[in-house]
């Protein structure tokens, strides 16, 4: 029998906004050199999928993803990671497939409640910002991405023009759709969030505020900026490894 420290775990790893399933790759190395199985998949209309962008994609559509992923890959007993906005779709998730998932991970997220919008979470400066690159692209209405070093990634950094040439337009109809879960967010499942703390960025201020502050959930932080899958990967991986064997203990 394996020794329980040591157990090999499943993670799955959502990205966020204007992202895609390629920006944890490094991440997804170090995980796998240990011996982890990981999937990284891209939501809907992002990424390698942003063909499949629409007027009509909702939040709706992000959860529907990852519930799909985890029970069509057969997957149980997942470390199931959601960055930034990609952990919206991990609370949706939670309560859909709950016996599917050992431990959530909001690295560095943005949480909106039941039955709010990211409109109603994200600071006004920050949809001033996105509203700056507002565009329609093949008539799907949306925001252009931001530069890398809006999330954490100077324009100095060795991945900053690979990050660049990735980064997909997002969207408009994601921010106005609301969460359509009963609550709580995280549905009582083992949860922590980590913040990135250097610098932290404007839209998950709040957030992170709200989940140091609830009961139940683990805390944890990482000097390093909101992309931390680029900027700090084998800090990162390391980090969700411990995570993972601490929820098993804890079982």
């Amino acid at each position: 029998m394996p020794d329980r420290y040591h157990t090999l775990m499943n993670f799955v790893l959502i990205h966020g906004g204007f992202h895609g399933g390629w920006c944890w790759r490094l991440v997804a190395q170090r995980l796998r050199a240990q011996g982890h199985h990981v999937t990284h998949p891209t939501q809907t209309g992002l990424g390698e999928r942003r063909h499949l962008a629409s007027n009509d994609l909702t939040l709706e559509v992000f959860i529907q993803d990852v519930v799909n992923h985890l029970v069509y890959e057969d997957l149980a007993d997942v470390v199931l990671v959601g960055h930034s906005f990609g952990g919206i779709a991990i609370s949706g998730a939670a309560e859909r497939v709950p016996e599917r998932i050992g431990q959530l991970v909001y690295l560095d997220s943005l949480i909106v409640q039941p039955g709010q919008t990211p409109y109603d979470t994200l600071p006004p400066e920050v949809m001033a910002q996105r509203r700056k690159g507002f565009e329609v692209v093949d008539g799907v209405r949306g925001f252009a991405p931001p530069a890398p070093s809006v999330f954490g990634v100077p324009d100095d950094h060795p991945q900053a023009a690979w990050v660049r040439s990735r980064l997909t337009p997002q969207p408009e109809s994601l921010y106005d759709s609301a969460l359509p879960i009963k609550g709580p967010v995280g549905n009582g499942l083992p949860r922590t969030y980590i913040a990135c703390t250097a610098p932290v960025i404007p839209a998950v201020v709040g957030s992170q505020a709200w989940a140091r502050q609830q009961p139940g959930w683990g805390w944890q932080e990482l000097a390093t900026g909101h992309d931390a899958m680029i900027t700090a990967p084998e800090a990162l991986a390391d980090m969700l490894v411990s995570i993972g064997r601490a929820s098993k203990i804890r079982d």
